[in-house]
């Protein structure tokens, strides 16, 4: 009986490697998700400067020429709408003071009536 129980305790002993991870091992695993979610982001940021820079270059003049007309077409398309804004304004302008002196007259005429009426 006494044989038996040892031969049952050998048989328990083994050497196939550990399934369980070590502590070590999982801050390495660990480690590893880490960076690599770090390294996924830097390349993200990367390849959005390199769209943004060339959509920079593209959207810029090439030469001096090009600015200066850019500029001279900017600047003539400003003008036209402040001489539009001008216009309205003084339209604008014109309408009101054209229903003040209406409005005036209005009530210069009632006074005049009602001064005749004494």
């Amino acid at each position: 009986m006494f044989r038996t129980a040892l031969a049952r305790q050998a048989r328990l002993f083994s050497t196939s490697p550990i399934v369980r991870k070590s502590p070590v091992e999982a801050v390495k695993d660990a480690a590893k998700v880490v960076d690599r979610k770090i390294s996924d982001a830097a390349v993200k940021g990367i390849e959005t400067g390199e769209s943004v820079t060339q959509s920079i270059k593209e959207s810029l003049p090439e030469s001096t020429g090009q600015a200066k007309g850019q500029a001279s077409q900017l600047a003539g398309e400003a003008k036209g709408k402040a001489q539009e804004v001008a216009g309205e304004a003084s339209g604008k302008a014109s309408e009101l003071s054209g229903q003040a002196k209406g409005k005036a007259q209005e009530v210069s005429g009632e006074a005049k009536g009602k001064g005749k009426g004494y």
